[in-house]
């Protein structure tokens, strides 16, 4: 019987492969475990109409990290704080003032997980750098300014 393999199955095959198995393996084991499903036409059909799905998906979720790496690119934001003497800032800048600021400010919502930038104690401008998936990385200004 031939098996379409849903999940990785040790000393047989990975996902996503056709295998040739014996008929009481392929029932007793691989399906009713869910490890397969029987490779019938129909079930060929709809992995493939799924895997195509998942690489639009994909491709769409890239595309769309790539437009707000250039949106962001353009961006400066600026946040108020209040500075004590010499310009030190009393606490400092956090990620989710930063992630706030975005939304506020120029309407871009980000995660602030993803945010990486160094510890900010003083008013300036100061690089900000957002790691999306995908190896995707864009830079960003943030500029801090005492009340």
């Amino acid at each position: 019987m031939k098996v379409l393999l849903i999940k990785d199955v040790k000393s047989l095959g990975k996902a996503g492969e056709i295998k040739e198995v014996k008929d009481g393996y392929g029932h007793n084991f691989l399906v009713a475990r869910g490890y397969a499903k029987i490779a019938t036409n129909e079930v060929l059909r709809q992995y493939e109409a799924a895997k195509k799905r998942e690489a639009q998906e994909l491709e769409d979720q890239i595309s769309g990290f790539k437009d707000l790496k250039k949106e962001l690119a353009k961006v400066r934001v600026s946040i108020k704080k209040p500075v004590g003497e010499g310009g030190a800032l009393f606490g400092s800048v956090t990620k989710d003032e930063v992630a706030n600021a975005l939304k506020e400010q120029k309407n871009i919502e980000i995660d602030k997980k993803i945010l990486e930038f160094d510890t900010i104690k003083h008013i300036g401008v100061f690089d900000a750098e957002a790691k999306f998936k995908h190896g995707i990385t864009a830079k960003f200004e943030i500029e801090v300014v005492g009340e």
